[in-house]
């Protein structure tokens, strides 16, 4: 692998440091990554498309801002992915669906723009499972993007920003864009080895998003490190009139206070009685991170959840269908367009929800809410695994099971913040992933306590194997 080609795999602050001394350029960085796309998303799938011409315009404008003097920020020349969800002004946005044409966007959504103008270049639009209601990243109709720590076996990578994650991951982006609605920025980061901030509802903007459950779905980050998520964190959030929910969030700067000390946090572990539904190797390397988390000064707590994981994954499971249903169900129920199957059948379960089961739901919610509010008062933050088992091959999915549901929907029903670090490897060599869980727009606080972590360990410094570009493959 040569020396810019290992640049693809570095971190925005490292990438930063090479842009500002003259080391590198954003053209020189954009080129390579459209090369990798080039040669790698044939197999990855990871891209619905790439904006070859717009990258490389935007790259060469933020080259003559750096020697003008002007500089932008962290994110000023960085190359990011955005999922298919989002609007993206004079181009296609598809929903990871081919039952209609794709509709072109007439504007671009809050949070792309807000990237847009702290200097980030968009490199393209990246798959995601079908309107964003799966957790596997699975789709029947756009193809599954590749898992890239297989280069061999096509391994689930992960849903619903599937491709977002699996760009970072390959060096096809050095940052990317998803969204959270019961895991699916968390579950794709912690499958394919990198950070996922799934941030509190509201604290960025959901203009210009193709929505699945207006009461869960929140928009963030899939980074290398936890510094980058900040970063783009800092870049994004804010009140915006289009999309009312933001006005009432916080106004804070998350990179501000990442080196800030950790020691004598609280932090509430996995309940034993939540480790049965764990997986034995995933369980393994949480159990070392606990290790690694306690030298670092902070304090485990045991005690029980005041409301089981599987229930909030029901209720959670409930609303999405709900509410996909009220807003794709006339699409869903017709015979003459081809959908994902299991998409579908999520999306039509929500047709037998009337009125008075959704206010239950809700209902079910607020008194959840409650109750893990209650608890959370003897605690600063909780540890827990990001998804209870591995990566697994395509062959052997059951897209009736929702194991990787069970350790995300929690975060969204509960409207926590949480974020998701890469801590180690299964007996497959596939990544495992911890979660640092917080009360709502509590982000800079679960982000102190992953950059802590990152400090102490060097999971996130391992890139997947097999996937170098040579030199002659650069254009």
């Amino acid at each position: 692998m040569n020396t810019l080609d290992t640049q693809t795999f570095h971190s925005i602050g490292r990438l930063q440091q090479a842009l500002r001394s003259g080391q590198l350029t954003s053209q020189a960085l954009v080129r390579q990554q459209l090369a990798r796309i080039e040669c790698f998303n044939p197999q990855l799938n990871a891209y619905v498309e790439a904006y070859h011409e717009r990258a490389l315009a935007a790259a060469s404008a933020a080259d003559r801002q750096r020697q003008a003097g002007i500089d932008l920020g962290p994110l000023h020349g960085i190359p990011v992915a955005i999922k298919d969800l989002f609007d993206v002004q004079g181009r296609d946005v598809t929903g990871g669906s081919r039952a209609l044409a794709p509709r072109r966007s007439l504007s671009t959504a809050t949070a792309v723009s807000r990237l847009e103008r702290a200097g980030a270049i968009v490199m393209g639009k990246t798959h995601t499972v079908e309107f964003a209601f799966g957790g596997w990243g699975t789709n029947a109709v756009m193809g599954t993007p590749w898992n890239p720590w297989d280069r061999q076996v096509h391994r689930a990578p992960g849903g619903s920003s599937s491709g977002s994650a699996v760009a970072v991951a390959s060096g096809l982006a050095s940052a990317a864009l998803g969204t959270d609605t019961g895991g699916s920025v968390r579950i794709p980061a912690g499958l394919c080895g990198l950070v996922g901030l799934k941030t509190t509802r509201g604290l960025i903007s959901r203009h210009g998003l193709i929505e699945l459950c207006p009461s869960l779905d929140s928009v963030g980050p899939i980074t290398r490190t936890v510094e980058d998520a900040a970063w783009m964190l800092d870049a994004m959030l804010g009140a915006d009139w289009q999309d009312p929910v933001s006005c009432r969030a916080p106004v804070f700067s998350a990179a501000a206070g990442l080196h800030l000390p950790v020691t004598g946090l609280r932090a509430w572990v996995l309940p034993h009685a939540e480790r049965v539904n764990v997986a034995a190797q995933v369980l393994a390397v949480y159990d070392r991170s606990l290790l690694v988390l306690q030298g670092l000064g902070l304090h485990l707590v045991e005690q029980p959840l005041p409301v089981p994981l599987e229930h909030c994954m029901r209720v959670a499971g409930g609303l999405m269908s709900a509410e996909g249903y009220a807003s794709l169900g006339s699409l869903f129920e017709r015979d003459d367009l081809t959908f994902d199957p299991h998409v579908r059948r999520r999306v039509l379960a929500g047709k037998g929800i009337d009125a008075s089961g959704y206010l239950a739901l809700q209902q079910q919610r607020r008194s959840a809410r409650a109750a893990m509010a209650q608890a959370m008062l003897n605690v600063d933050v909780c540890v827990f695994p990001t998804h209870a088992v591995g990566s697994l091959p395509l062959a052997e999915i059951d897209e009736y099971g929702t194991p990787l549901a069970l350790l995300g929907r929690f975060a969204n029903l509960l409207e926590l913040c949480s974020v998701a670090l890469p801590a180690g490897f299964d007996g497959q060599g596939m990544p495992v992933s911890i979660q640092v869980v917080g009360r709502a727009f509590a982000e800079p606080l679960i982000l102190r306590v992953g950059q802590a972590w990152q400090q102490a360990t060097d999971w996130h410094l391992h890139p997947p194997c097999g996937w170098a570009l040579a030199d002659a493959e650069v254009a």
